[in-house]
């Protein structure tokens, strides 16, 4: 059987609401043989009459009824898929897999990200896939991974768009009991017990790159990639950590820990990564406009 056009399917419905083939066509701005054409291609495509034509009002047979009571819900449904397929494709919704370095930045530096983006655009989701930079960039390129916030540096990646997004000031955590200087330099630090992020990450190399620009290669007393527990080990007096400074540090630092500068002075650059085709439409463009709009109002408050 042929299929049924969506618009006759409308028109039958219009004449069942208004109870005539001339209010139906006046409705839906036809000519009313047009409207009289699609009952009879629908009647014919079915093979069963659909319209008892009366005197005064046109009513639908009980055939007709079903596919009237059958067809608004599914041009409900049609209006709800366009919609849906619109909302997608201006941006308005979808899911979003953010591939992110460490831990510490969906804590420390996405939390306004979210709340804006679940103001400007509650229908997008983001997921945080916590798999590290390198990971991150590698699932950029086989599209595994939509939108990454990645340290630098990053080797070029054939379709991938790197973009600044923040710059953070590292510091080197001690413990408080520890007799410390004013600034922490890597002579100093690698004299004492470190907790250091894991070998193959970019936190680790930045950090050994540090020390061995100073002609040091500490060995680590432990290897972890969470900052929240490099924190928790340095107030329990277990070590020392190089850590990017949080927002919220200077103001409020834990008693049980003491921040020091570093000599000479060291920085983590972070970077959104994206794929070039798809930064523009679509829920990855909003997810890196936000980013993008975020990075300009922390760069504004520094």
């Amino acid at each position: 059987m042929r299929q049924i056009n969506l618009d006759q399917l409308q028109t039958l419905i219009a004449i069942a609401d208004l109870g005539s083939f001339s209010a139906a066509a006046q409705a839906l701005h036809l000519a009313q043989p047009t409207v009289s054409l699609h009952v009879s291609e629908l009647e014919s495509r079915l093979g069963v009459p659909l319209m008892l034509r009366g005197a005064r009002r046109v009513r639908p047979t009980p055939a007709g009824a079903e596919l009237i009571d059958r067809g608004r819900r599914l041009l409900r449904e049609v209006d709800e898929a366009v919609d849906a397929a619109q909302r997608l494709h201006a941006g308005l919704e979808g899911r979003v897999r953010l591939g992110v370095s460490t831990t510490s930045i969906v804590v420390d530096l996405l939390p306004p990200v979210f709340k804006l983006l679940a103001q400007r655009y509650p229908g997008i989701e983001v997921s945080p896939l916590f798999i590290g930079s390198d990971a991150s960039a590698a699932g950029l390129q086989a599209g595994t991974v939509d939108v990454a916030l990645v340290s630098q540096p990053q080797p070029a990646v054939p379709g991938v768009r790197f973009t600044p997004w923040a710059q953070h000031e590292m510091q080197a955590l001690v413990p408080a009991q520890w007799k410390s200087p004013r600034r922490a330099t890597p002579a100093w630090l690698a004299q004492h017990p470190l907790i250091m992020n894991e070998p193959g990450t970019r936190m680790f190399a930045l950090t050994m790159e540090w020390f061995g620009r100073a002609g040091f290669a500490p060995r680590p007393r432990i290897e972890h990639n969470y900052d929240v527990a490099m924190r928790g080990l340095v107030e329990a007096g277990y070590g020392a950590a190089l850590l990017p400074l949080r927002q919220d540090e200077d103001a409020t630092p834990d008693a049980r820990v003491r921040m020091l500068p570093l000599s000479p002075r060291l920085v983590r650059n972070l970077v959104i990564g994206h794929r070039a085709d798809e930064a523009r439409d679509g829920a990855v463009g909003r997810v890196v406009e936000v980013l993008v709009e975020q990075s300009r109002i922390q760069a504004r408050a520094r």
